[in-house]
């Protein structure tokens, strides 16, 4: 059995956390994780006690959701692979956890936010499902879904999906997909356009309003006209690459005497 302080202390996350105290929700995740190191269930072994395993799985499980919301993903990442051992090595000895698609989904979202395509996949055909059952769960077929918008580049279906997304913590990383996809069309704006009306851009760039788009604006270096209302993009110049003249010269003729030489 677990030890009395774990178990206390346990209690008192399940408490915090749904009580949204996400400060003092870390501090007893810092102290559920050395508890958990201590009676051994942090990397558990074959012979541990199947009710400390689902106890040391569901602090992992909300360690991972509050990384999430505090927005620490290399946290997020630390916890969900310790989760693989409960999700993949006691899987016949443990309940269905009811976070664990929730949080496969997240790090699959997580994966496209990083760019991290062939992971997706691989990750995507590792999973305990049926290939038809995975577009029957929705933690599964919302990043599935994100990741044909953005291969389509339909980006006006990823910005939809922030309001279809299966759970609250999904938006954090759709938002995040949605701050690489508008700088990616930010390129495309600079390149075929010298200035945009405001109303224009902050459609193309999916801002719901004109704050939004000034505050980008700034961080892209266009020059915002309230007056007229339009952008100019910030064109960068071109740079000239000096090509050294002389010295490929004389390196040619070095190589023509040679060339005599040989011959």
């Amino acid at each position: 059995m677990a030890p009395p302080q774990l178990v206390q202390l346990y209690r008192e996350l399940q408490q915090t956390f749904t009580s949204g105290n996400l400060q003092q929700t870390g501090v007893l995740l810092t102290r559920l994780k050395i508890a958990l190191t201590e009676a051994g269930l942090l990397v558990p072994l074959g012979n541990a006690d199947p009710q400390d395993l689902v106890v040391a799985r569901d602090i992992l499980e909300v360690g991972a959701f509050w990384s999430i919301r505090t927005k620490d993903i290399p946290s997020f990442d630390r916890y969900f692979s310790q989760l693989q051992t409960f999700y993949n090595d006691f899987s016949s000895v443990l309940p269905p956890s009811p976070r664990e698609y929730p949080l496969r989904g997240l790090n699959l979202i997580r994966l496209l936010t990083q760019n991290r395509i062939a992971d997706f996949h691989t990750t995507l055909e590792s999973l305990p499902l049926r290939a038809d059952a995975l577009t029957g769960n929705p933690y599964i077929a919302h990043p599935i879904n994100l990741e044909q918008w953005l291969m389509e580049g339909s980006y006006s279906k990823v910005w939809n999906a922030r309001e279809e997304a299966p759970a609250e913590e999904y938006k954090f990383f759709v938002d995040s997909l949605m701050g690489t996809i508008r700088n990616e069309i930010a390129s495309c704006e600079e390149t075929a356009y010298d200035s945009l009306p405001l109303k224009d851009a902050a459609t193309l760039l999916f801002f719901k309003n004109q704050s939004e788009l000034l505050t980008f604006a700034q961080q892209r270096g266009w020059q915002v006209d309230l007056t007229a209302g339009k952008i100019t993009f910030a064109k960068k110049t071109e740079e000239k690459v000096e090509i050294p003249k002389e010295k490929l010269i004389l390196a040619n003729l070095q190589y023509a005497r040679e060339l005599e030489q040989i011959v």
